[in-house]
C-alpha cells in the first residue's frame, strides 16, 4: 500500500468552539491509482487531503506515504516531504500573476533534482503556445493546466488536488479530467482527488466517502468510466 492513514483524528478550536473534524479515518490507497475523495461541505475531506499534504497538523494517528510516516515531522523534514513527494493542485489555481506560465512552473522546477522535461510537459498540457503569457491572458482551463504542469515538473509520486475542476464549466471539466487521466496512465502517478461532483467517482479506480468526519463508504470501482464519457459535469 502506497498511502496508509491509520486512525487520524483532527480537531479545532477549544472549549465552546470546539470542532472535532476527522474522527478515526483509516484508508489506504494503491501506488498509481486514482482514488476520489467525496463529501459534503464540512464532511473533513479538504482537512484529510491537507493533513496527507502535510499542510496540516493531526492531533493523532498515523499517516504513512511510501513507507515514510508524515504525521509528526518537524518543520524542515515536512517541507522535505512535500517538496521530494508531492504535487497541489488547487481549485484556485494560485499562479504568481507577474510571471509567465513557463516561469510560473519553473518556480517548482528549481525545488527538485529530477524534474520533468519542461518542454514535452508544456506540450503534453497544450500549453506550448501559451509558455510567454501571463496569467491574466488565459482562461480559466489554461491557468488550471498552468497549474498542474507547475504540480507535475517536480515529478510528484503523490498528487493532491483540491476541487481541481471546481472553477471551471462542463466541457473544460472535462479536459482537465481527460488530462488527469492521462498523466496517471502516462506517468505512474498516484492522484488524491477531493471533489463534489459526484460524476467524477467514476472515472478513479477507489471511492472514498466520508461523512461527519467518519468513512462512510469505500469501495473500487469494477469498471472504470473513461473521463471522455463522464456525463452531469
Amino acid at each position: 500500500m502506497y498511502l496508509e492513514v491509520k486512525d487520524l483524528k483532527k480537531s479545532y478550536g477549544e472549549g465552546g468552539g470546539y470542532v472535532q473534524v476527522l474522527k478515526g479515518i483509516t484508508a489506504g490507497v494503491e501506488q498509481g491509482e486514482m482514488c476520489v475523495i467525496q463529501g459534503t461541505s464540512g464532511s473533513g475531506k479538504s482537512t484529510l487531503l491537507n493533513c496527507i499534504g502535510g499542510l496540516d497538523t493531526v492531533d493523532s494517528g498515523s499517516i504513512v506515504v511510501d513507507g515514510q510516516e508524515v504525521a509528526g515531522l518537524n518543520s524542515k523534514a515536512l517541507s522535505n516531504y512535500r517538496r521530494e513527494k508531492l504535487g497541489f493542485i488547487f481549485q484556485f489555481y494560485n499562479l504568481v500573476p507577474n510571471l509567465t506560465v513557463k516561469e510560473n512552473i519553473q518556480v517548482c522546477q528549481y525545488l527538485t533534482k529530477n524534474p520533468l522535461n519542461m518542454e514535452e510537459l508544456l506540450q503534453v498540457l497544450g500549453l506550448t503556445e501559451h509558455q510567454n503569457k501571463f496569467p491574466a491572458q488565459l482562461s480559466g482551463g489554461q491557468q488550471q493546466r498552468c497549474a498542474i504542469a507547475r504540480a507535475l515538473i517536480k515529478n510528484p509520486s503523490l498528487l493532491l488536488c483540491d476541487e481541481p475542476t471546481g472553477a471551471l464549466d462542463s466541457r473544460t471539466s472535462r479536459d482537465i479530467l481527460i488530462l488527469l487521466e492521462d498523466i496517471n496512465r502516462q506517468y505512474g502517478t498516484t492522484m488524491l482527488i477531493v471533489t463534489h461532483n459526484n460524476s467524477i467517482k467514476n472515472m478513479v479506480h477507489q471511492v472514498i466517502m466520508i461523512k461527519d468526519g467518519q468513512i462512510s463508504k469505500n469501495y473500487r470501482n469494477e469498471k472504470r468510466v473513461p473521463a471522455a464519457e463522464l456525463e452531469d459535469l
